[in-house]
């Protein structure tokens, strides 16, 4: 079974469906712990609502290490074999990247290389660019947000009467069904990140 870690400080959107995947027996997985850096974040509640262990860790007063420090206590604690990132807004530190390599995926709601950022300005730079094609990518975390090895990606069609919430609607969608079929792949040991930092998948 995956013993998964999330990571979150929105309202775990994503999360939800892992959920239902899971309850569903599609995923051979268990959610071990949600941690927040966001203390009224609805990922946590959305987690105590499923009966998981939601723990918000404050950054107040510490600097990123220390706090990557207790992050990295907690996951351990809790013998997690893959963390996932969902909506999580705070930039992880070397020692974060490199204890847990290869073992560290984050979604993003847009076909990288193009358009890093954040949640609702990625959708927004796509729509002022007047892209046909938007999407998203599940990939390995590095220490430069945004530019890790990508595991899958999904393409979504930009519609010209969307804004920004249709499309974010549209690219969420994409992102449950790339995090459903890639937690499968990695509860069954399918998927992994070699030493030069290839992508190995099989299907």
């Amino acid at each position: 079974m995956l013993r998964l870690a999330i990571l979150g400080s929105t309202r775990g959107t994503d999360m939800q469906a892992i959920i239902n995947a899971i309850e569903h027996r599609l995923i051979d997985a268990r959610i071990e712990i949600v941690i927040s850096n966001v203390k009224d974040a609805y990922i946590l509640e959305r987690a105590r609502k499923h009966n998981i262990k939601a723990i918000f860790l404050s950054p107040a007063g510490k600097t990123p290490q220390q706090f990557d420090e207790e992050l990295i206590k907690l996951i351990e604690k809790h013998n997690c074999g893959l963390i996932l990132l969902i909506g999580y807004n705070k930039i992880l530190t070397k020692k974060f990247v490199e204890r847990f390599y290869g073992k560290a995926i984050n979604i993003h709601p847009s076909l990288l290389p193009s358009f890093k950022g954040w949640d609702k300005n990625v959708h927004r730079e796509v729509l002022n660019y007047g892209c046909k094609v938007s999407g998203c990518t599940l990939h390995f975390i590095t220490e430069k947000p945004d530019e890790g090895p990508i595991i899958m990606q999904k393409c979504v069609p930009v519609k010209e009467n969307d804004t920004v919430e249709t499309l974010k609607a549209r690219v969420q969608k994409a992102e449950q069904e790339v995090l459903i079929k890639a937690l499968e792949l990695f509860a069954k040991g399918k998927i992994r990140l070699s030493s030069s930092g290839r992508v190995m998948i099989q299907e």
